[in-house]
């Protein structure tokens, strides 16, 4: 448990901590999620446009939220991934219906040092309580590569590509592609170019949280 004043449900937070954390409000870019004036495309949107047409997050990178990634990521403490698949059902819960869901793929090596996939779990309930089927087979990571988080922005970019494969036609499907975090956009923008490749229609990205001070 996170909180000691949590009921034990699905959210191990309490409402004063939930409050605590550091919701990404109003006043974003649709595409990327950055801060934009009146919730217009931001310049680097239009300049150079990402793959995916939609980024939507719970919160901004920011102390404790942070902090709980980190503990949630590397101590693989599930509570947390159960209050993140419940905060982001309500919060997404009433936009238009989608096919799938593709957790953010990690190459098998990875896989194997961290012992699991952060945003497996959190899809897992989330595709569960939406009723939207969890695909898990369709994409994979093919390019072992330094984790993103090393690396400078203009490194990160060269580190994705040719990073992701699909095997299945997704002709005309909504598809969500759910990360825990976004920083340049990357590795999502890399996984959208590969779903759109395999003739998706619709890309949206829904993340826990967003660097804003990248």
């Amino acid at each position: 448990m996170l909180c000691a004043n949590s009921n034990g449900g699905e959210l191990a937070l309490c409402p004063q901590c939930l409050n605590d954390l550091p919701w990404h409000q109003a006043g974003t870019c649709p595409q990327c999620a950055l801060p934009s004036p009146h919730n217009h495309i931001c310049g680097h949107c239009l300049n150079s446009a990402p793959a995916f047409d939609t980024t939507r997050a719970l919160f901004r990178y920011a102390y404790p939220l942070d902090a709980m990634l980190q503990k949630y990521k590397y101590q693989q403490n599930l509570n947390i991934a159960k209050t993140f698949s419940a905060l982001m059902q309500e919060k997404f819960k009433d936009l238009s219906p989608f096919h799938r869901i593709i957790p953010m793929p990690l190459h098998p090596k990875r896989l194997a040092e961290r012992g699991f996939n952060q945003s497996l779990e959190i899809a897992r309930q989330l595709a569960k309580n939406l009723q939207i089927e969890l695909d898990v087979d369709s994409c994979s990571r093919i390019k072992f590569s330094p984790p993103q988080a090393s690396l400078p922005h203009k490194a990160r970019i060269k580190n994705m590509r040719g990073a992701f494969q699909c095997s299945t036609s997704l002709t005309g499907q909504r598809v969500i592609l759910l990360d825990d975090v976004t920083t340049t956009g990357a590795s999502l923008h890399e996984l959208a170019a590969t779903v759109k490749a395999a003739g998706a229609s619709h890309v949206e990205c829904w993340v826990i949280a967003r660097t804003v001070n990248a």
